[in-house]
């Protein structure tokens, strides 16, 4: 057959690595600026100005540049940030590095269609951007790894797509019959975050003219679908398109087959079927129903055997390859890699069993669980494929195997620095909040004697991610170097015979996974299948099925100014160091709910578009702050955090206290609520609807007014000194705040929980 002349696409493979580089650092830098203030929440202050005389700062007796700033370096916000460019920009960028180079090799190719190629890339590259801007600016969903508002999901959307048919384009015009393992993890990828991202960002928009969105489901529905969400988006995110770029780059690397072509095929098909079953572990002891916690529980220590099957391939394809590993800082980092793989994927099931789960979650445990995956597998994959392809698309040498070296050392120690520190405060957090004094007293009954405990390990864990840092700036440092040494090949020229024609039809004697690899159509609806099982076992039941969520006659919609000052709270992103959900606990009722006595019923969230009910507690739980504490409080809480709570690591939300409250879309939103979600409003609520705000917000005011006598004079201070200027306290986002905050949990008053018949 006549042999068949083509070039490779470095070009696009060259961008999407700049890419990785680039938005690695930003990312590693975001995560630093989060660990820094988890110690030091005066950062803000130091940078912006304040008025605290005990604190050093660059504009120190004016408080009015934080007030400037808006928030835009409030933890909450930065938090989000880091997890989106992290995930988003470094990973999936690396991803795409990654799979463009690989595919056109493993397919003999050229890629579908070079236009695609740079559309998909200028597409995401605008994405993340958006992500930037918006985020700072406080625009965000809280739901996690998804806080995107809906015209940035729209952008993701048409990307993905993009990428997809560029990438089935590429395997249909291929000249390899069967198509490698790594191809079949692409697929995979792809299918299962078309479906994930779609159906987990149904949201209905208040205006097509602006940004704010309400989630399509609500309370435990919205808990179910977005964990459902969460826990595949590290399922295909962050590790089966690794895993491809594992199963061609390690060989490569290590100029070896892979291990076992069977255990391949096992480890492809029981991974991308168990996966989707498990997101409910991360629900364990909620108001989820208990059936879903139980499949979750169930299916994620089911999850240890694909995994380690995984790592295990990956790991003895070195067999015979070892002394390599000692010469090759790329093998260095592809086998430290696969081993913080197999732990991260060992400890996760683990986490996932309610024995477990009951102490670590909620707890920095599992932020020092995922970063153990983010920056060993997810980080150190990364790092490995940009070492290997720097010198090939340049034709040089890497410009200094050392500096590959230390970048290796500091990334292990920073992994080191981070993730042990993380499990130690962990655990010192789970067991100090359930300790028990013997007269049946909570023994650190202060929140914040948990808090400053674990300071020092919030120390270290920076430590951490300097050392991290530091690495990836050598990296920067090499490639620069390299990229100046050598010559880049945009088109690299190569030629393969043309793929005859045998249909699609099985052979006699063909295998039956042969056969499915060279039917890339086939193979694609079976890995749907597989992939779509386990969410509409979960999901579909949950969703139609009103009985498994009985309501509460007692808890009524949110009123106008509570659903404001609900979305300033997720605008500053608060539920990412609170928590809205206490668990059937003794040591929880008695901390968050010591009068009621009540834990967290599914009825109490039927009005809540998204569900807050967090994922970490830095600060304590919430979801029964209603009434605990006086009005005049959380103004001065939200001013200064260190005025009511000594020793506090929140941030300052001063320009809560100044800015003018938009209500301009509060009419709206309520019809919104009544007329797509079916909250009952009365026709009578909606048309009165700035008449309640405003009793309730002058109500609020009376109070802080009587508690606070300095409030009250300051405000009086404030009036004389703007005149016309001035906005009365009751216009101001702080009693928004306020009005959500004193709502939290007090529909449910007595022991006595009645629920609504369903019929």
């Amino acid at each position: 057959m006549e042999t068949q002349k083509f070039n490779y696409d470095n070009n696009i493979v060259r961008a999407f690595l700049y890419a990785t580089i680039v938005f690695g650092v930003i990312g590693f830098v975001l995560g630093l600026t989060a660990a820094l203030m988890l110690f030091y929440p005066e950062l803000p202050e130091f940078l912006f100005g304040t008025d605290d005389t005990t604190i050093q700062s660059l504009r120190s007796g004016n408080i009015q540049g934080l007030i400037n700033s808006q928030g835009a370096l409030g933890f909450g916000r930065i938090r989000m940030l880091h997890t989106s460019a992290v995930i988003f920009a470094f990973v999936c960028n690396s991803f795409f590095c990654g799979a463009y180079y690989s595919m056109q090799r493993l397919l003999k190719t050229r890629m579908y269609s070079d236009t695609l190629s740079w559309v998909h890339f200028w597409t995401w590259q605008i994405m993340i951007i958006s992500v930037v801007i918006t985020f700072l600016m406080g625009i965000n969903t809280s739901k996690e790894y998804a806080e995107h508002e809906w015209p940035i999901d729209i952008l993701i959307t048409f990307s993905w797509v993009i990428f997809g048919v560029n990438m089935f384009g590429t395997i249909f015009k291929r000249r390899v019959r069967h198509l490698y393992v790594a191809i079949w993890f692409y697929i995979a990828t792809w299918i299962a975050v078309a479906m994930l991202h779609i159906f987990n960002n149904l949201e209905v928009p208040l205006s097509f003219a602006g940004w704010k969105s309400y989630s399509a489901y609500a309370g435990v529905k919205d808990a179910l679908v977005q964990w459902w969400y969460g826990h595949n988006a590290v399922a295909f995110v962050l590790t089966t398109p690794v895993l491809g770029l594992m199963y061609y780059f390690m060989p490569k690397a290590a100029d070896r087959p892979v291990f076992s072509y069977k255990l391949s095929i096992i480890h492809f098909w029981s991974l991308i079927f168990v996966y989707l079953w498990a997101g409910p572990h991360h629900l364990q002891y909620t108001a989820l129903p208990a059936w879903a916690q139980a499949v979750g529980t169930g299916f994620s220590i089911m999850l240890i055997a694909p995994s380690w099957g995984g790592m295990l391939n990956g790991l003895l394809t070195l067999r015979g390859a070892w002394d390599k590993v000692r010469e090759n800082p790329i093998l260095k980092f592809f086998v430290v890699a696969v081993t913080c793989y197999g732990m991260a994927t060992f400890e996760g099931p683990l986490l996932a069993t309610k024995s477990l789960n009951k102490i670590g979650h909620y707890t920095d445990w599992v932020i020092g669980h995922v970063h153990l995956g983010a920056l060993g597998w997810n980080g150190f994959m990364a790092f490995g494929v940009v070492y290997y392809l720097i010198p090939i698309m340049w034709r040089t040498k890497l410009w200094s195997k050392k500096l590959a070296n230390y970048h290796f050392w500091l990334g292990t120690l920073g992994i080191i620095f981070y993730a042990v520190p993380m499990y130690i405060a962990g655990f010192t957090q789970g067991l100090m909040w359930k300790q028990f004094n013997p007269d049946g007293t909570l023994l650190w009954k202060n929140w914040l004697d948990t808090v400053t405990a674990i300071i020092p390990y919030f120390k270290l864990r920076f430590l951490g991610g300097l050392f991290y840092l530091s690495g990836a700036i050598l990296m920067i440092v090499n490639v620069y170097k390299t990229i100046r040494a050598g010559s880049f090949q945009k088109n690299v020229p190569a030629e393969a015979p043309a793929l005859a024609n045998i249909g699609n039809t099985r052979k006699q004697g063909e295998g039956v996974h042969l056969w499915l690899e060279r039917t890339p159509h086939l193979l694609s609806i079976l890995a749907f299948v597989a992939i779509a099982i386990g969410g509409l076992v979960e999901i579909v039941p949950t969703l139609t099925v009103k009985s498994n969520l009985p309501q509460i006659s007692a808890v009524k919609p949110y009123s106008p100014l509570e659903l404001e000052g609900r979305d300033l709270y997720i605008r500053e992103g608060c539920n990412s160091c609170h928590s809205q959900m206490i668990r059937p606990f003794r040591d929880e009722v008695t901390r968050f709910d010591g009068k009621n006595g009540q834990y967290s019923k599914a009825g109490e969230f039927v009005y809540d578009r998204p569900f807050l009910w967090g994922s970490k507690r830095t600060g304590p739980d919430l979801h029964r702050e209603g009434n605990r504490n006086p009005d005049s409080w959380h103004f001065k809480h939200m001013y200064n955090p260190r005025i009511t709570s000594a020793g506090s690591i929140m941030p300052r939300f001063p320009w809560l206290i100044t800015n003018k409250l938009d209500r301009s879309q509060m009419v709206d939103k309520i019809r919104l609520m009544k007329n797509t979600f079916d909250i009952p409003y009365t026709k009578a609520e909606i048309d009165s609807a700035d008449q309640w705000a405003d009793n309730q917000s002058k109500a609020i005011v009376k109070r802080i007014y009587s508690e606070a006598t300095d409030v009250r004079d300051q405000m009086e201070k404030e009036k004389i000194a703007k005149g016309n200027a001035f906005i009365p306290l009751e216009q101001r986002e702080i009693v928004a705040v306020i009005a959500y905050l004193q709502r939290l949990g007090t529909d449910i008053k007595t022991t006595d929980i009645k629920t609504a018949s369903v019929k």
